[in-house]
Parts: C-alpha cells; structure tokens; sequence
C-alpha cells in the first residue's frame, strides 16, 4: 500500500533534521503508520537500525523491505518493553506522530470520521475490548460530562451528556449517522462540523486512552534515550501539545519547574526549539492535516 496513500508525512523534513541522525545510530518511529517517516529515517541510516511501533496491524502493509527496519506491533506505551526484548536498552532519536492517520480517518469502518457512516467503533486496534459505542452507551453522565468537556473542549458538556443518557435509554447508539442525528440539535448553528470533530475527538481520547499513553511514553523516553539524544514529537490538538511542552520544559506535565541551589533547572531534556515548529506556507496548500500540527524537538541532557 503507497503511503502517499495510506498517509501523506506531515512536516517530514523538519522531523528528519530534528533526529540529528547518526547513519549508524537506533533509532525509534512510534507511530509508523504509513511508513513516510520510517522510509525517510532509513535512507539516511548504514549500519544503524530503526524500529517502527504501530498498534494497527492495517500498517503491516506498509512495513519496507529494509534488513535495517523491525516492526514492532505494539502501542508505543510499552517502548521500553518492547525495545528490551529486542536486546535494545538505549537509542539515539525517537520519534512519535500523535493523533490518527490519514488512512484510519478514511477508512469508514473505523468509525473515526464524521464524513461517512459506519459503526461507532474508533479503536486504534482491533484488539481493544473499548469502543465509542460502549462508552455512549455504558458510562454514566457525570463520566460522559467529562470527557465531552475536558476532551472535546465543548461548552455545552453538560447538556449533552444528559441528553446521550436520555436518548440511549429508549434507542442505544450504534451508527456515526445515528449519534450525528443527536448532536445536530446541540451543535452551534454554521458551527456544525467543527463540534461534530470536537465530540468525536473527546470520544477518540477516551476509547484509545490517548493521553495515558502519552503520558506513560514520555516518561519512557528519559530512560531509552542516549545523552545528548533526540526526542522529536508531532501534536494535533492542545491537550496532546501541552503535555509534551510541559515535559520537554519542566520535566513533568504539571506544576513549576523546579531548580537546584544555584538556580539551574532540573530537567532532563533541554528544548532544542523555543516554540512549536509548525507548517510551511507550501506544506499548508498540499496537507490540510499539517493544519493544527505542532513539532516540538528536544535533546537529552
């Protein structure tokens, strides 16, 4: 499967000259996807190795022939699990592409998209027992308040929390087009898509525990990293973004940071970019996804 298909890179050369790569480094790719990051990682490598994490066996397809790649199906949640059993105890670059891919949005049996109709189901893989419909039509209103209002960033949480339990009582939510029927009445009126969108993220987060993930990843990172080692990370939406901020600045994802004696700060990554990169002028008329895309690159200390 052709990754200009599957998934069009965004930001592939910043992510590349964030790496700094080494030609006979490790490196790690921990959402490989369509593989346009990976490929490019590999042209610059000799005799040093990538391994490219995907929870999504759609994304074996893509998995190059390259005697210098592994393939890893696992969520990047458990990099230092699987890079051990690979014998792999530190690296030279990692690099993670959050959010879905081209492919899973365009794919109407995954349920990611509010385009095409489909089941509610939004599993980043198909080995996940959680999926949007059990959470519509199982989590009680307070629950469902919170991820609307925390995930989504929707004003009007709360309402339609009430609502999806009113509504599920007499008619459980099985289709996209079914929800969509519901949430068209609480929708800002020319407002509609983008609500939609922000539902629909709120419920992604929650079936794929998007922001544990993370969590649990970054904090991996300070150990599987070499000194002086990169970490570059790509975000779409500002919950994602300000969890890696936080970390790539203060070292924990919240409070202040904290400084020594002498007044240095106590980090162990140092910020290799002041602020977020973002698209290119030219890369915004060919992607419309680099749209809200954020890169943030760090090195070890």
């Amino acid at each position: 499967m052709a990754d200009q298909v599957y998934h069009i890179p965004v930001m592939l050369f910043e992510c590349i000259e964030g790496l700094a790569i080494n030609p006979n480094g490790i490196y790690v790719d921990l959402t490989f996807g369509g593989g346009g990051h990976s490929r490019e990682i590999l042209k610059q490598l000799d005799k040093g190795h990538l391994y490219g994490f995907d929870q999504d066996v759609d994304a074996e397809a893509n998995i190059p022939d390259s005697k210098n790649f592994t393939f890893v199906s696992a969520n990047f949640r458990d990099l230092k699990k699987y890079l051990r059993l690979y014998g792999v105890t530190q690296v030279d670059g990692i690099l993670a592409d959050l959010g879905i891919s081209s492919h899973q949005i365009d794919e109407p049996s995954r349920g990611f998209s509010t385009r095409f109709e489909g089941d509610l189901d939004m599993r980043m893989s198909n080995s996940m027992e959680l999926s949007a419909k059990d959470v519509l039509n199982t989590y009680e209103e307070g629950k469902l308040h919170k991820i609307f209002g925390i995930y989504g960033e929707i004003k009007n949480a709360k309402t339609l929390a009430q609502a999806v339990v009113s509504h599920r009582a007499a008619e459980p939510f099985v289709t996209i087009e079914g929800f969509k029927a519901v949430l068209q009445k609480f929708a800002p009126r020319g407002r509609e898509f983008k609500y939609f969108a922000q539902v629909f993220q709120a419920l992604r987060i929650e079936v794929n525990d998007e922001l544990g993930a993370l969590e649990e990843m970054l904090l991996q990172t300070i150990e599987v990293l070499k000194p002086e080692g990169r970490l570059v990370v790509m975000s779409y939406h500002s919950l994602e973004d300000r969890l890696v901020k936080n970390f790539i600045t203060k070292g924990k994802f919240q409070g202040e940071v904290e400084k020594d004696f002498y007044g240095n700060l106590i980090r162990p990554l140092e910020p290799i970019t002041r602020k977020a990169v973002t698209a290119s002028a030219e890369e915004l008329v060919l992607n419309n996804r680099s749209r809200s895309a954020k890169l943030r690159i760090a090195k070890k200390v």
